[in-house]
Protein backbone atom coordinates (compact mmCIF):
# COMPACT_ATOMS: atom_id res chain seq x y z
CA UNK A 1 0.00 0.00 0.00
CA UNK A 2 1.84 3.08 -1.27
CA UNK A 3 -0.97 5.62 -0.78
CA UNK A 4 -1.27 7.41 2.56
CA UNK A 5 -4.85 6.30 2.92
CA UNK A 6 -7.56 4.32 1.18
CA UNK A 7 -11.29 4.72 1.89
CA UNK A 8 -13.73 2.02 0.74
CA UNK A 9 -17.51 2.12 0.89
CA UNK A 10 -18.91 -1.33 1.44
CA UNK A 11 -19.64 -4.14 3.87
CA UNK A 12 -16.44 -4.82 5.80
CA UNK A 13 -17.19 -8.56 5.82
CA UNK A 14 -16.84 -8.55 2.03
CA UNK A 15 -14.17 -5.86 1.70
CA UNK A 16 -11.81 -7.52 4.20
CA UNK A 17 -11.80 -10.67 2.04
CA UNK A 18 -9.74 -8.65 -0.46
CA UNK A 19 -7.13 -7.60 2.13
CA UNK A 20 -4.04 -9.87 2.10
CA UNK A 21 -3.17 -12.06 5.09
CA UNK A 22 -1.12 -10.25 7.73
CA UNK A 23 -1.45 -6.90 5.96
CA UNK A 24 -2.62 -4.76 8.92
CA UNK A 25 -0.43 -3.64 11.82
CA UNK A 26 -3.17 -2.11 13.95
CA UNK A 27 -6.95 -1.91 13.97
CA UNK A 28 -8.75 0.79 15.95
CA UNK A 29 -12.51 0.48 15.70
CA UNK A 30 -15.80 0.70 17.54
CA UNK A 31 -18.57 -1.69 16.45
CA UNK A 32 -22.30 -1.09 17.03
CA UNK A 33 -23.22 -1.56 20.71
CA UNK A 34 -26.13 -4.03 20.57
CA UNK A 35 -28.99 -1.69 19.61
CA UNK A 36 -28.04 1.31 21.74
CA UNK A 37 -27.99 3.66 18.75
CA UNK A 38 -29.44 3.71 15.27
CA UNK A 39 -26.89 4.01 12.45
CA UNK A 40 -29.37 5.00 9.73
CA UNK A 41 -31.07 1.67 10.39
CA UNK A 42 -27.91 -0.42 9.80
CA UNK A 43 -27.79 -1.61 13.42
CA UNK A 44 -30.76 -3.86 12.59
CA UNK A 45 -28.33 -5.94 10.52
CA UNK A 46 -25.90 -6.33 13.44
CA UNK A 47 -25.95 -9.69 15.20
CA UNK A 48 -23.62 -12.40 16.48
CA UNK A 49 -23.00 -13.92 13.07
CA UNK A 50 -21.82 -10.53 11.80
CA UNK A 51 -19.41 -9.66 14.60
CA UNK A 52 -17.99 -13.19 14.67
CA UNK A 53 -17.29 -12.94 10.94
CA UNK A 54 -15.58 -9.57 11.43
CA UNK A 55 -13.41 -10.92 14.26
CA UNK A 56 -12.34 -13.93 12.17
CA UNK A 57 -11.51 -11.58 9.31
CA UNK A 58 -9.48 -9.34 11.61
CA UNK A 59 -7.41 -12.29 12.79
CA UNK A 60 -6.54 -13.21 9.21
CA UNK A 61 -5.56 -9.70 8.06
CA UNK A 62 -3.64 -8.80 11.24
CA UNK A 63 0.14 -9.16 11.09
CA UNK A 64 2.01 -11.27 13.63
CA UNK A 65 2.51 -8.90 16.55
CA UNK A 66 -0.35 -6.71 15.35
CA UNK A 67 -3.03 -5.31 17.66
CA UNK A 68 -6.78 -4.75 17.54
CA UNK A 69 -8.34 -2.03 19.71
CA UNK A 70 -12.07 -2.87 20.11
CA UNK A 71 -14.09 -0.10 21.80
CA UNK A 72 -17.47 -1.46 22.87
CA UNK A 73 -20.29 -1.44 25.42
CA UNK A 74 -23.51 -3.30 26.28
CA UNK A 75 -27.20 -2.50 26.22
CA UNK A 76 -29.37 -3.16 29.26
CA UNK A 77 -32.42 -5.25 28.35
CA UNK A 78 -35.10 -6.24 30.89
CA UNK A 79 -32.87 -5.22 33.77
CA UNK A 80 -29.78 -7.14 32.60
CA UNK A 81 -26.73 -6.03 30.67
CA UNK A 82 -26.36 -8.17 27.56
CA UNK A 83 -22.73 -9.15 28.13
CA UNK A 84 -22.07 -8.89 24.38
CA UNK A 85 -18.80 -7.08 25.07
CA UNK A 86 -17.47 -10.04 27.06
CA UNK A 87 -18.66 -12.57 24.50
CA UNK A 88 -16.83 -10.64 21.80
CA UNK A 89 -13.62 -10.47 23.84
CA UNK A 90 -13.76 -14.22 24.51
CA UNK A 91 -14.42 -14.94 20.83
CA UNK A 92 -11.31 -12.93 19.92
CA UNK A 93 -9.41 -15.38 22.16
CA UNK A 94 -11.09 -18.39 20.53
CA UNK A 95 -9.86 -17.11 17.16
CA UNK A 96 -6.27 -16.92 18.40
CA UNK A 97 -5.86 -13.39 19.75
CA UNK A 98 -4.36 -12.66 23.16
CA UNK A 99 -6.38 -10.41 25.45
CA UNK A 100 -3.45 -8.07 26.05
CA UNK A 101 -5.35 -5.57 28.21
CA UNK A 102 -8.89 -4.69 29.25
CA UNK A 103 -9.02 -0.92 29.33
CA UNK A 104 -11.69 1.61 30.27
CA UNK A 105 -12.74 4.74 28.41
CA UNK A 106 -14.45 7.01 30.93
CA UNK A 107 -16.97 9.57 29.68
CA UNK A 108 -17.04 13.12 30.92
CA UNK A 109 -20.00 13.71 33.26
CA UNK A 110 -22.79 11.19 33.71
CA UNK A 111 -26.20 11.81 32.18
CA UNK A 112 -29.03 9.33 31.88
CA UNK A 113 -27.15 6.35 30.45
CA UNK A 114 -28.14 2.81 31.27
CA UNK A 115 -30.93 1.56 33.52
CA UNK A 116 -32.69 4.00 35.89
CA UNK A 117 -32.47 1.28 38.54
CA UNK A 118 -28.67 1.25 38.58
CA UNK A 119 -25.88 3.84 38.67
CA UNK A 120 -25.57 5.83 35.45
CA UNK A 121 -23.17 4.25 33.02
CA UNK A 122 -19.91 6.21 32.82
CA UNK A 123 -17.52 4.08 30.77
CA UNK A 124 -16.94 1.80 27.81
CA UNK A 125 -14.57 -1.14 27.36
CA UNK A 126 -11.47 -0.88 25.22
CA UNK A 127 -10.24 -4.44 24.62
CA UNK A 128 -6.64 -4.60 23.41
CA UNK A 129 -6.17 -7.84 21.45
CA UNK A 130 -2.81 -8.92 20.07
CA UNK A 131 -1.76 -11.58 17.57
CA UNK A 132 1.11 -12.92 19.63
CA UNK A 133 3.24 -10.46 21.57
CA UNK A 134 2.65 -6.88 20.36
CA UNK A 135 5.52 -5.82 18.13
CA UNK A 136 4.99 -2.13 18.94
CA UNK A 137 4.53 -1.01 22.55
CA UNK A 138 5.02 2.72 23.06
CA UNK A 139 3.40 3.30 26.44
CA UNK A 140 2.40 6.89 27.10
CA UNK A 141 4.11 8.51 30.07
CA UNK A 142 1.98 11.44 31.18
CA UNK A 143 1.14 10.58 34.79
CA UNK A 144 2.76 13.39 36.75
CA UNK A 145 4.50 12.14 39.89
CA UNK A 146 4.05 14.10 43.11
CA UNK A 147 7.71 13.98 44.12
CA UNK A 148 9.86 13.79 40.97
CA UNK A 149 13.56 13.38 41.62
CA UNK A 150 13.04 11.46 44.85
CA UNK A 151 15.51 8.60 45.21
CA UNK A 152 14.60 5.16 46.54
CA UNK A 153 16.76 2.17 47.39
CA UNK A 154 19.02 0.40 47.55
CA UNK A 155 17.06 -2.57 48.91
CA UNK A 156 18.19 -6.07 49.71
CA UNK A 157 16.89 -9.15 47.99
CA UNK A 158 17.77 -12.86 48.01
CA UNK A 159 19.72 -14.47 45.18
CA UNK A 160 19.13 -18.01 43.97
CA UNK A 161 22.44 -19.12 45.55
CA UNK A 162 21.37 -17.91 49.00
CA UNK A 163 23.46 -14.74 49.06
CA UNK A 164 22.08 -11.19 49.31
CA UNK A 165 22.20 -8.53 46.63
CA UNK A 166 21.35 -4.84 46.58
CA UNK A 167 19.15 -3.22 43.95
CA UNK A 168 20.27 0.03 42.39
CA UNK A 169 19.08 3.42 43.52
CA UNK A 170 16.07 4.61 41.49
CA UNK A 171 15.27 8.26 40.86
CA UNK A 172 11.56 8.93 40.45
CA UNK A 173 10.91 10.56 37.04
CA UNK A 174 8.66 13.56 36.49
CA UNK A 175 6.21 11.43 34.51
CA UNK A 176 5.31 7.73 34.73
CA UNK A 177 3.16 5.44 32.58
CA UNK A 178 -0.53 6.28 32.76
CA UNK A 179 -3.01 3.67 34.00
CA UNK A 180 -5.47 1.78 31.79
CA UNK A 181 -8.51 3.98 32.57
CA UNK A 182 -8.61 6.91 30.14
CA UNK A 183 -10.80 10.01 30.35
CA UNK A 184 -10.98 12.80 27.78
CA UNK A 185 -13.11 15.64 29.12
CA UNK A 186 -16.14 16.58 27.05
CA UNK A 187 -14.64 17.13 23.59
CA UNK A 188 -14.58 14.56 20.78
CA UNK A 189 -12.81 16.91 18.38
CA UNK A 190 -14.60 18.06 15.23
CA UNK A 191 -18.25 17.08 15.75
CA UNK A 192 -20.04 15.33 12.89
CA UNK A 193 -23.54 13.93 12.29
CA UNK A 194 -22.42 10.44 13.31
CA UNK A 195 -24.27 9.39 16.51
CA UNK A 196 -21.36 7.56 18.16
CA UNK A 197 -18.19 9.50 17.53
CA UNK A 198 -15.34 8.78 19.94
CA UNK A 199 -12.68 11.40 20.79
CA UNK A 200 -9.88 12.03 18.31
CA UNK A 201 -7.46 11.90 21.26
CA UNK A 202 -8.60 8.37 22.12
CA UNK A 203 -7.77 7.16 18.61
CA UNK A 204 -4.52 9.15 18.64
CA UNK A 205 -3.36 7.65 21.94
CA UNK A 206 -4.02 4.07 20.86
CA UNK A 207 -2.33 4.61 17.51
CA UNK A 208 0.88 5.94 19.05
CA UNK A 209 0.77 3.21 21.73
CA UNK A 210 0.45 0.17 19.45
CA UNK A 211 2.03 1.18 16.13
CA UNK A 212 4.93 3.07 14.58
CA UNK A 213 5.15 5.65 11.80
CA UNK A 214 4.20 4.33 8.34
CA UNK A 215 2.42 1.30 9.81
CA UNK A 216 -0.93 0.35 8.28
CA UNK A 217 -3.95 1.06 10.48
CA UNK A 218 -7.42 -0.31 9.69
CA UNK A 219 -10.88 0.79 10.79
CA UNK A 220 -13.40 -1.66 9.27
CA UNK A 221 -16.37 0.33 10.70
CA UNK A 222 -14.96 3.77 10.00
CA UNK A 223 -18.03 5.87 10.83
CA UNK A 224 -17.08 9.55 10.68
CA UNK A 225 -13.38 8.80 10.04
CA UNK A 226 -11.91 9.66 13.45
CA UNK A 227 -9.30 6.87 13.26
CA UNK A 228 -8.26 8.09 9.81
CA UNK A 229 -7.83 11.65 11.05
CA UNK A 230 -5.63 10.41 13.90
CA UNK A 231 -3.56 8.34 11.44
CA UNK A 232 -2.82 11.33 9.22
CA UNK A 233 -1.85 13.36 12.28
CA UNK A 234 0.61 10.65 13.40
CA UNK A 235 2.11 9.70 10.02
CA UNK A 236 0.42 6.31 9.70
CA UNK A 237 -1.15 4.79 6.61
CA UNK A 238 -4.89 4.19 6.86
CA UNK A 239 -7.50 1.85 5.41
CA UNK A 240 -11.08 2.82 6.24
CA UNK A 241 -14.21 0.82 5.43
CA UNK A 242 -17.75 2.13 5.94
CA UNK A 243 -21.03 0.60 4.83
CA UNK A 244 -23.29 3.62 5.23
CA UNK A 245 -23.05 6.09 2.34
CA UNK A 246 -23.80 9.18 4.44
CA UNK A 247 -21.14 8.39 7.05
CA UNK A 248 -18.66 7.37 4.35
CA UNK A 249 -19.03 10.76 2.68
CA UNK A 250 -18.61 12.53 6.03
CA UNK A 251 -15.36 10.62 6.66
CA UNK A 252 -14.10 11.19 3.12
CA UNK A 253 -14.72 14.94 3.27
CA UNK A 254 -13.17 15.18 6.73
CA UNK A 255 -10.00 13.30 5.78
CA UNK A 256 -9.59 15.08 2.44
CA UNK A 257 -9.94 18.44 4.17
CA UNK A 258 -7.22 17.48 6.63
CA UNK A 259 -4.95 16.36 3.78
CA UNK A 260 -5.34 19.76 2.12
CA UNK A 261 -4.37 21.45 5.39
CA UNK A 262 -1.30 19.23 5.69
CA UNK A 263 -0.21 20.04 2.13
CA UNK A 264 -0.59 23.76 2.80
Amino acid sequence: MKAKYRLIQGDCLEVMKKIPDGFVDLTVTSPPYDNLRSYNGNNEQWDESVWKGIIRGLYRVTAIGGVVVWVVNDATIKGSETGTSFRQALYFKECGFNLHDTMIYSWAGTGAKGSRYSYWQGFEYMFILSKGKPKSINLIKDHENKKPGKKSGPTQGPCSNGTRKFSKIITRPKYSIRNNMWAYGGSVGKKTKHPAQFPEKLAHDHIISWSNENDIVLDPMMGSGTTGVACLNTNRRFVGIEKDEEYFNIAKERINHLLEEIRI
